[in-house]
C-alpha cells in the first residue's frame, strides 16, 4: 500500500465523520438542563402564559384560581373565583384573556381584576366550554370550544373552533368537523394555525385566510394534545404522556419527560428561553436552547 492509498483513506474517513456530525440532532433543551419542579399542591394546572416581562400565569382549574409565578421565583394568586379558567393568553394591551370553562365564556381581565366578556354565545346559543386560545397579530382571537364531562347542558350541537374578529364584534365558526378540539397555536407571521383534535388523537394544520377563516386542512401529527406551543425554529410542542416536539414537517424530533402528565406548555422567563410546563398537581420548568416563537 502506498502513501496515496493512506491519504485517500484518511479523506474518506474525514468525509464520513463530517456527514455523521452533520446528522447529529441538536436538542431543543439547553445542554445539561433538567426538568425542575417549581411549585406543587394544586388540583389540575393548565394554561401557562407569560406576560411581556416573562412572569408566568397559569390556572388551577379545579381550585378555580389563576396563579402567577414571578421572575424572582415567587408564587402568588392573581385571581380567585376564576370561572374555571383554563387557557390563558395576553393581548397587545397587556390584558389577560381567559377561557372560562364553568362560565362558558371568553373574557378579558384587566390588571385590576375586572372582567369583560368577549364571547359567550354563537348563533344565539351558549358556548360549550371555551378551552384554549391564540391571539393573532391583528388582535383576532381563535379559541376552541369542546365539552368535557356532563353534556346535558350543551346548546351547541358540535364541538368547534371559533374566531373572534379583531374588533371583537363577531364570532365566526372556523372549524366544525372535529371530535373534540383542544390545544391551539399559530405562527408569528399569522399564516398558519395548528389545532389539536384531542377527541380524535390527531393534530391538524391550516392556512389562515385574510379574513380569519381557515383553509387547506392537513394532518400534522397522528396524536392529539391538550396544549400547544411553538418555538423560534417552528417546532410544535404537544402535551400527552410527555412533551412531544415535532418539526415543521410533522416529524417527532424529541420527547421531554415530566414527573407528572403534562397538560400545557409555554415559553417564559426574562429571555423567553424557559419552557414552563403545567402537569396535574404541579408547575415545572426546563431551560431551553430554543426560545419563544409565537405571536405574544
Amino acid at each position: 500500500m502506498n502513501s496515496k492509498w493512506y491519504v485517500l483513506t484518511a479523506l474518506v474517513i474525514m468525509a464520513a465523520a463530517t456527514v455523521s456530525c452533520g446528522a447529529v440532532k441538536v436538542s431543543v433543551v439547553a445542554e445539561g438542563a433538567k426538568v425542575e419542579k417549581l411549585a406543587g399542591g394544586f388540583k389540575f394546572t393548565e394554561g401557562p402564559m407569560a406576560d411581556k416581562e416573562g412572569n408566568v400565569y397559569f390556572t388551577d382549574i379545579r381550585n378555580n384560581r389563576i396563579h402567577k409565578w414571578s421572575l424572582d421565583g415567587k408564587l402568588s394568586t392573581f385571581m380567585e373565583d376564576s370561572g374555571g379558567a383554563n387557557g390563558l393568553y395576553f393581548d397587545k394591551n397587556g390584558n389577560l384573556l381567559a377561557c372560562e370553562e364553568v362560565r362558558r365564556q371568553l373574557v378579558s381581565i384587566g390588571s385590576d381584576g375586572k372582567e369583560t366578556v368577549l364571547a359567550d354565545k354563537y348563533d344565539g346559543k351558549k358556548l360549550n366550554s371555551p378551552n384554549d386560545l391564540w391571539v393573532d397579530a391583528k388582535g383576532g382571537i381563535y379559541f376552541t370550544d369542546p365539552r368535557y364531562g356532563d353534556r346535558a347542558s350543551m346548546e351547541q350541537k358540535r364541538e368547534c373552533v371559533y374566531y373572534l374578529t379583531p374588533d371583537r364584534t363577531n364570532v365566526i365558526r372556523v372549524i366544525n368537523d372535529m371530535a373534540r378540539p383542544n390545544g391551539i397555536i399559530g405562527t408569528p407571521d399569522g399564516k398558519t394555525l395548528y389545532v389539536a383534535d384531542h377527541g380524535a388523537s390527531k393534530t391538524f394544520v391550516y392556512t389562515i385566510n385574510d379574513d380569519g377563516t381557515l383553509a387547506d386542512k392537513k394532518l400534522f401529527a397522528a396524536e392529539g394534545s391538550d396544549g400547544l406551543t411553538i418555538d423560534n425554529e417552528g417546532n410544535i410542542y404537544l402535551t400527552n404522556s410527555v412533551v412531544a416536539v415535532f418539526n415543521k414537517a410533522g416529524e417527532k424530533i424529541e420527547s421531554i419527560r415530566v414527573p407528572e402528565q403534562p397538560s400545557n406548555v409555554s415559553f417564559g422567563g426574562k429571555d423567553k428561553k424557559t419552557l414552563f410546563i403545567t402537569a396535574r398537581t404541579s408547575l415545572y420548568s426546563v431551560q431551553m436552547r430554543t426560545t419563544l416563537g409565537a405571536q405574544q
